[in-house]
């Protein structure tokens, strides 16, 4: 089958939202939201035009390139993708999105066989992208889809899995989206309790925003650990280096996004180490949301409840410091049993699915693989 032909442009970041040249990137943001909007039916899963304009810049770490095509003068679909620099550099994450009024014209395809050319340009034959799911299917039910893991499901005839699949992807990991409504409804006391019982040897840290000298080093050594310690179902992905400086980059993203970011941790008595870290975030812009990042309990210090005693810190903090929030999010792995249960536990209710692909393109080799845990 011939794809048709489209005029594929990239998008061009301005100096800011107030520059002369924003008026096409505020466009595109327009898009984005509407693409999030007729997925979920609301705008938790998008971010600021602001908060967007600081994640896509180049980094050390990853360079990220976006693209729109037009119908008719208005932008009708996107395309990205992602390339890691210092790291996993065989691979790249792309994703392609079509408004559904626009959807049947060839236009996707079109955008995926771009996104792939710019890959193998780039060297990159392990290819990865995404697909968003809400929770109105039965996840017990007759046609679906399972990744390689076994664990999780996905509507076989939904579209994006549909795509996906013609396209030469293969489902290899299912992640749940939750949500927790806030203040949780969960006796947070009682759960403490139970979890202090087995951790003994640990006390609790917390800090915002900025990680202290004296933790930094070895909350590198943590970070570096999503890429190992956590589930990865069939993805492909190398182990990350992090040091403080990579650290202190991520850090100072998230606050020139707008981002307030409360890390709590737990770290073992008789070695000093740090054992476990979570993060929750809040963005100024919409003060009634909070979203989990990373948690990461190190295997070897696993079996002492400290994702719970971490977990239960951070609401709490978030309570008091951030009154107005009402929902918190998170993903997990579908087969990360252990995070799940936790987060089933503090009342984390399924919102929706979110399926992992990948594809090794000829001359493309397997690695071993994660995927994080929150």
């Amino acid at each position: 089958m011939i794809t048709p032909s489209y005029l594929i442009e990239q998008l061009s970041l301005p100096s800011g939202l107030d520059a002369a040249d924003a008026a096409e990137f505020l466009e595109f943001m327009e898009l984005c939201d509407e693409l999030v909007l007729q997925t979920w039916g609301n705008l938790d899963r998008s971010m600021s035009a602001a908060a967007r304009l600081q994640y896509w810049k180049d980094t050390p770490y990853s360079r990220l390139r976006q693209f729109f095509v037009r119908v008719d003068g208005r932008m009708a679909a996107r395309s990205w993708v992602r390339f890691d620099v210092q790291d996993n550099l065989s691979s790249a994450l792309l994703h392609v999105n079509v408004l559904d009024s626009f959807t049947g014209r060839g236009i996707g395809r079109a955008l995926l066989e771009h996104a792939e050319a710019l890959a193998a340009a780039d060297r990159r034959t392990i290819l990865q992208t995404f697909t968003e799911h809400p929770a109105d299917f039965d996840v017990a039910g007759p046609d679906l889809i399972r990744p390689a893991t076994g664990t999780g499901a996905l509507p076989a005839g939904a579209r994006g899995v549909r795509f996906a699949g013609q396209a030469g992807y293969r489902l290899e990991q299912v992640e749940r989206f939750s949500s927790l409504e806030f203040p949780p409804a969960a006796d947070l006391d009682a759960l403490e309790r139970d979890a202090m019982v087995r951790a003994g040897e640990y006390e609790l840290l917390h800090w915002t925003d900025s990680c202290p000298e004296e933790y930094a080093g070895q909350l590198a050594v943590l970070m570096s650990r999503m890429s190992t310690d956590a589930p990865s179902g069939a993805l492909s992905y190398e182990p990350e280096a992090w040091d403080i400086a990579r650290v202190r980059h991520v850090e100072d993203t998230w606050r020139r996004a707008g981002q307030s970011s409360l890390v709590a941790a737990a770290r073992h008595l008789p070695t000093g180490e740090l054992a476990a870290y979570t993060v929750l975030q809040v963005a100024a812009d919409k003060p009634w949301l909070a979203s989990q990042d990373d948690t990461l309990v190190a295997a070897s210090h696993r079996g002492h409840r400290l994702g719970m005693l971490v977990k239960i810190l951070n609401l709490r903090r978030l309570r008091e410091g951030f009154p107005a929030v009402q929902r918190v999010l998170t993903f997990n792995a579908a087969e990360n049993d252990h995070m799940l249960g936790i987060n089933i536990a503090l009342g984390f209710k399924p919102a929706g699915y979110d399926g992992e692909w990948q594809r090794i393109a000829a001359g493309g080799v397997m690695g071993a693989g994660f995927a994080g845990g929150n």
